[in-house]
């Protein structure tokens, strides 16, 4: 008969840990505090620690009490990270990428722009930790505690470790979805010759879609590297799930291939209108000062302060100079449509 999980108590209660859980084997887990993760054995059942890699409480845990390797202390709680994979004993260095979102207390603040969190882990047989930055969240590791409250979570630390490259990747998918629909806008927006907005937009998407590929390349190499591994607590069913997680990453960075190419084309779309849009207007420039030639060079002639100017004592040589000016802005004007500036 399963027995109930304990109630979760609120996140980040002591300084530096988000939470720290002791799974029961049976899809369930009970909550811990500090004192628990120090007097933590094991043989007491896997454990998952989840900390905030800025905090210095943290990093003094990690530090100091982990009993990790220098080189192991010093990667999780590195700052400028690339997805990678490193193999230390009978555990793994993970260092992967998360898309950032709201936390719950924070509902109304929205980010503008994408932003991919660094989930730096060491997985062993016993025990996953977990760093992140405190001012992220990442939907999948709350999903995954959620499920463990309900008791439908992970049974082992290999399980757990698919869970989460399984959530890391579920959550890219509305991601690239919302990339897809605004290329779609963008190109009727251009189609229909709405290039002011366009810019601005298709510059921050073409930025993050480049960011993105960026960061899933070598996260689904890291993933490989995983699904590869043989360490003794990643049992077949780990890998098969993995490897999915793999070709889903693959397919979505074939997504975000189409996606770069069609902001290309639509790069190029919004060249060629802007480009015919100046054409257009410096045509009509030059029409119009075309059409001010004839006036102007009349004007200019009889406007001269000097004696011999034809008609200064004839009443009707006025009419006849806007007469002749006309007609010469309308034979010009001819002109201009005849050769299509008009």
């Amino acid at each position: 008969m399963k027995t109930a999980s304990a109630p979760m108590a609120s996140y980040g209660v002591e300084p530096g840990i988000r939470f720290a859980l002791l799974l029961d084997g049976r899809g369930g887990c009970r909550q811990i505090d500090m004192d628990g993760v120090c007097a933590w054995k094991p043989g007491d059942g896997v454990i998952w620690l989840h900390l905030e890699r800025d905090h210095p409480a943290a990093a003094e845990w990690v530090n100091r009490k982990g009993g990790f390797d220098s080189f192991v202390a010093e990667a999780l709680l590195e700052e400028e990270t690339r997805p990678r994979v490193e193999p230390v004993d009978d555990g793994l260095l993970i260092i992967l990428r998360g898309v950032c979102a709201t936390a719950p207390d924070e509902a109304e603040e929205q980010h503008s722009e994408l932003d991919l969190v660094p989930l730096h882990l060491w997985v062993d047989g016993d025990r996953v930790v977990s760093l992140r930055d405190s001012g992220h969240y990442i939907t999948a590791l709350r999903d995954i505690r959620a499920a463990l409250e309900k008791g439908k979570g992970p049974q082992r630390s290999g399980d757990l470790l698919a869970l989460i490259g399984e959530k890391l990747v579920r959550d890219l998918e509305p991601v690239l979805d919302g990339m897809d629909e605004e290329v779609d806008e963008l190109d009727e927006m251009v189609f229909h010759g709405e290039a002011g907005e366009v810019r601005e937009r298709l510059k921050l998407l073409r930025r993050g879609s480049v960011q993105l590929r960026r960061y899933l390349a070598p996260q689904r190499d890291a993933l490989n590297r995983i699904e590869h591994d043989d360490a003794p607590w990643l049992i077949e069913r780990d890998k098969l799930r993995l490897r999915e997680v793999i070709d889903k990453l693959m397919r979505f960075i074939e997504y975000l291939d189409a996606i770069r190419d069609r902001t290309g084309i639509l790069h190029d779309d919004l060249s060629t209108v802007i480009s015919e849009r100046i054409a257009r207007n410096s045509n009509r420039l030059a029409a119009l000062a075309a059409l001010l030639l004839p006036p102007s060079v009349v004007a200019g002639l009889f406007g001269m302060n000097v004696g011999g100017i034809p008609g200064v004592n004839d009443t009707w040589a006025f009419i006849v100079i806007v007469g002749f000016v006309t007609v010469t802005s309308i034979a010009t004007l001819w002109a201009l449509r005849r050769i299509g500036w008009l």
